[in-house]
């Protein structure tokens, strides 16, 4: 029988709103965006008091101002959120080697050497989320559980400032009467599609067959086949591997002529080549992202037998710009991703020379 883990996830409240109202007296209490306030603005974290008012991250900061017309924006400091991440990952390091981190404001830890029980491993989150507070005056939450995925829908139970246990004898129950739409990793999109199929809760994706949910789903089905099983084996990788590197740049005002988005790619294809070239990377898989103003958005790949070079990048970014965007629809994104990673050696490291 496989040994029981005891696995944490940690996840820092309204991180960057949090930090932006203890270093500012007069923000607290009151609703808060971090982010640009113009009409091409992205909400990228809001206060719990902007919440209420339905203002979340990624929301366009034009749709916040009209949910919370008393919104107050400030602008992003991700030097100072980068230098309260790292004092935070000190904390968890002291308390085991076996920390992911997932973004600047959480992380997995895996605790199973430090202790016995799913009692003692509440009870070091609880310490941990105690240090966090002192070193940083920010508040954490924590999930508990034996497996990645529930530790992870944990720390969401009691948020703000809360943490809670899933036991493996509560799992069943716990997912059984959760909406699919609340389960990590199921999004809108996929949750309504299972609502047309007739699966509601945990208990409606548990009847379903691991081939029912392939055919509807791809190769995603066999995750939420396995999930609603508590099934869920992966490690926590102090090594994260990096999946992929990516540029994206949001306009000041809609683009729709050709050569001002030629020259915006061609910036853009420079950033993506330094950062690819920073972390002595390659890949086989690029893809450009476009979002229109209506916020219809899509992507579009190009994946190669060979690894991509720089005149290969160059090449076909223009190439997929060209054979997909619609003409006369005005543009206010565009990203450029470098995906299928490896390790760049020698020869493979690209070189900015476009």
């Amino acid at each position: 029988m496989e040994e029981l883990r005891y696995i944490l996830h940690i996840d820092m409240d309204a991180f960057y709103a949090s930090i932006e109202q203890r270093d500012n007296p007069e923000l607290r209490n009151k609703p808060l965006a971090v982010g640009g306030r113009s009409g091409r603005g992205v909400v990228a974290a809001a206060s719990y008091e902007a919440r209420k008012y339905g203002v979340h991250s990624a929301l366009p900061s034009a749709i916040a101002l009209k949910r919370c017309p008393n919104l107050i924006f400030v602008k992003a400091r991700f030097e100072v959120y980068k230098k309260v991440s790292t004092t935070i990952r000190n904390i968890f390091l002291a308390h085991t080697p076996l920390v992911e981190p997932l973004s600047l404001d959480e992380a997995y830890l895996d605790i199973t050497d430090q202790v016995k029980s799913l009692q003692e491993a509440a009870s070091l989150a609880q310490n941990i989320r105690n240090e966090i507070k002192q070193a940083t005056t920010l508040n954490a939450s924590a999930g508990i559980s034996y497996n990645k995925f529930l530790a992870k829908m944990a720390s969401g139970q009691n948020k703000p400032n809360g943490q809670f246990t899933i036991a493996p004898e509560h799992a069943r129950a716990f997912m059984d009467d959760l909406p699919v739409h609340k389960f990590h990793g199921i999004g809108e999109a996929t949750a309504a599609k299972m609502n047309k199929l007739g699966i509601f809760y945990g208990k409606d994706l548990l009847k379903r067959k691991d081939y029912e949910l392939i055919r509807h789903f791809g190769k995603a089905g066999l995750h939420y086949f396995n999930i609603i099983r508590g099934n869920d084996h992966r490690k926590v990788n102090p090594n994260r591997i990096r999946k992929s590197i990516g540029v994206e740049r949001t306009f000041a005002d809609n683009r729709m002529n050709d050569n001002e988005l030629m020259l915006t790619l061609k910036d853009i294809i420079t950033l993506l080549i330094a950062r690819v070239d920073k972390h002595q990377k390659s890949g086989k898989t690029l893809t450009l992202k476009l979002r229109y103003s209506d916020f219809t958005t899509i992507t579009r790949s190009k994946t190669l037998d060979t690894i991509y070079d720089q005149k290969s990048i160059d090449f076909y970014a223009r190439e997929l710009l060209m054979e997909n965007r619609e003409e006369n629809r005005p543009v206010r994104l565009m990203g450029l991703t470098l995906s299928n990673l490896e390790e760049s050696g020698g020869n493979k490291q690209l070189k900015l020379k476009i």
